[in-house]
Formats: structure tokens, C-alpha cells, sequence
């Protein structure tokens, strides 16, 4: 690619994962990015102080919500990366909250690449929650893929609002793009962590932070994967051109007392060793996702150890942690 074929934009450019996304996208000589206020410093510093930032990152202004607001910002772009979307697993009022910002934003994106003919492809950051979430039966052998979907119906009957979401976003972008002929890659990674960017928690980083304290409010296993592996897999599936359909991004589904285990043996000033009473008993077997198609995108998983240590260093040099 020539300079002026390396103009792509990240939408929700501020946030963990886009944040990663962009200091890659600078490394690979590529320029562009959106945010909600381009001159909130709190959303923008950790980008601007970025390696290649002053001279190739542009920030815009965009708002999922405001019709229209995406097409100055695609205009001569090679590459979409739509990262914005509403991370919020309960609500007073979901479907305002968390489902219309999701699907309306997600398609209020897509027009704007419809109507721009430079753009090459639409990657788009979905999740595992609109791969998993179906009913089916999690058995210790049970091998969950690109092929799986999560019902929308099991997800509002189950009030599972972030998961119906992220499925019906998902939805609509294949539909809109089948459609209007985009080119759209999605991918599906897991439960994010991995050292921090941006100067703020975000939401999965605050549970992590969490299990630092033994608590154990949280699923029985977490399908982890690297924040880094992740940002690596959108330029791999922008870049990589027979990457296609959707992409399935989880290192390991590891069991809650083996993540307590693992803390404590990095940390042991933590003291978790008697909030994790269970953690000498076998572990059973369970489900887990496969790798084969992600793998195809030519990187090996961080192993999911490696990332949660770098994660609570990262907590300790922001200073959300002291141990």
C-alpha cells in the first residue's frame, strides 16, 4: 500500500480495545480515528502520545446516534474498523441503553461505508456473546465455532440485554451488508484483558481488578484472550485478503478457582489463599472454543496466564492497585 491507500478509521477509537487497535495501526503506517469529543483529554492523551500519533493520527468527532455524522469521516478510507458499541451488562432501561445504541449505531456506520467506494472492507468487533448464547448444551465436549449463534429469543427471554445485543448488532451488519455489498469481516473474541491503554477502567478490566480482592461474582470460567491479540486480529483481517465470515477469538476457558490459583501463585501479598478454599480440588473438564479458523489469521495466542499478569502490572503503574 501506497500513503494514500493507508487512511482507515476506528470508530470508539478511546476504548480498550480500539485504543490497542490504533497504536498497532500507527506501527503498520496507517492514520485515522473517531471519538466522542476530540477534546476531552481524559479520551484522547493516551492516543496522541501514541508512537507515529502527531504525524499520522486524526481525530474525529462522531456520535454512534447522529445519523449521518460517519460519512465525512469514511470519506477516502480503504478500511472501517467499527469498534464503538455499548458495554453494559445491566440497565434500567436496556433497550435505550444498550440494544439501540448497538444495532442503530452499528448501521448508522455501514451506510456511511455504503456510501463510500474506496472503502475495501468493514471489520467489525462483535463478541463470544453473539456465538454462545443459544441453549445449547455446554457439555465438557462440546466445541463452539464460527457456526454457533446466539438466539436472540433465549437472550430476551433470559434478560440477557449485552448478549441480545451484541447478537441483533451482529445480525443487522450481515443483513446490511449482504445487502449493499460490503465486504464485512467479523470477529468474536471473549472476555478482553491484557495491559491498559486508556487512563479508565473499562468494564472487563474492573472485574479483573475485582478477582485481585477473591471476589466471586463473576461466571464460573472465562473465556479469556489477550486485548493485544485481539487488535493484532482486526489488521489480520483487514489486511489478509481471503479473511472472511466471522472469527472466534479465545485463548483459554479457564475455571474460576485455576484464575485464583494462578493470582495467587503471582501474587501472593494479595492473600487469596483462603478466599480460594476449592482450589486444590480436580477440575472438570469443560467446553471450549475452537482456535482453528482464528489461527488462520497467522498469530498464536498470548497465553491467558501471561496476559492477566501483565493486566494487574498495568493496574499497579496506574495506580488502581497496590501490592
Amino acid at each position: 500500500m501506497n500513503a494514500a491507500e493507508k487512511v482507515v478509521c476506528v470508530t470508539g477509537a478511546s476504548g480498550y480495545i480500539a485504543s490497542w487497535l490504533v497504536k498497532l495501526l500507527l506501527q503498520h503506517g496507517y492514520t485515522r480515528a473517531t471519538v466522542r469529543d476530540p477534546n476531552d483529554p481524559k479520551k484522547t492523551q493516551h492516543l496522541l502520545s501514541l508512537d507515529g500519533a502527531k504525524e499520522r493520527l486524526h481525530l474525529f468527532k462522531a456520535e454512534l446516534l447522529d445519523d449521518g455524522c460517519f460519512d465525512s469521516v469514511v470519506d477516502g478510507c480503504q478500511g472501517v474498523f467499527h469498534t464503538a458499541s455499548p458495554v453494559l451488562l445491566s440497565a434500567s432501561d436496556p433497550q435505550a441503553e444498550i440494544i439501540d445504541p448497538a444495532i442503530k449505531g452499528t448501521l448508522n456506520v455501514l451506510k456511511s461505508c455504503a456510501k463510500e467506494p474506496s472503502i475495501k472492507r468493514v471489520v467489525m468487533t462483535a463478541s463470544i456473546a453473539s456465538v454462545l448464547y443459544n441453549g445449547k448444551p455446554l457439555t465438557p465436549d462440546a466445541v463452539v465455532d464460527e457456526t454457533w449463534f446466539s438466539d436472540s429469543h433465549f437472550c430476551q427471554e433470559n434478560k440477557l440485554w449485552y448478549m441480545l445485543s451484541k447478537t441483533l448488532a451482529e445480525e443487522a451488519a450481515w443483513r446490511f451488508s449482504k445487502d449493499n455489498t460490503i465486504d464485512l469481516v467479523v470477529l468474536n473474541p471473549g472476555f478482553v484483558l491484557g495491559p491498559l491503554l486508556q487512563p479508565a477502567l473499562n468494564i472487563t478490566s474492573e472485574w479483573v481488578l475485582a478477582l485481585t480482592r477473591g471476589e466471586n461474582a463473576f461466571p464460573a470460567a472465562f473465556m479469556f484472550v489477550d486485548v493485544r491479540d485481539v487488535a493484532y486480529a482486526h489488521i489480520q483481517a483487514f489486511e489478509i485478503p481471503p479473511a472472511t465470515g466471522r472469527y472466534c477469538l479465545v485463548e483459554m476457558n479457564v475455571q474460576f478457582p485455576e484464575i485464583m490459583k494462578t493470582l495467587n501463585e503471582l501474587y501472593p501479598t494479595l492473600g487469596l489463599q483462603e478466599k480460594c478454599k476449592d482450589q486444590d480440588k480436580p477440575l472438570e473438564r469443560i467446553f471450549r472454543v475452537s482456535q482453528e479458523k482464528a489461527k488462520s489469521l497467522g498469530f498464536s495466542f498470548i497465553p491467558w496466564d501471561e496476559s492477566l499478569r501483565e493486566n494487574i502490572e498495568s493496574f499497579k503503574e496506574k495506580g488502581f492497585l497496590s501490592i
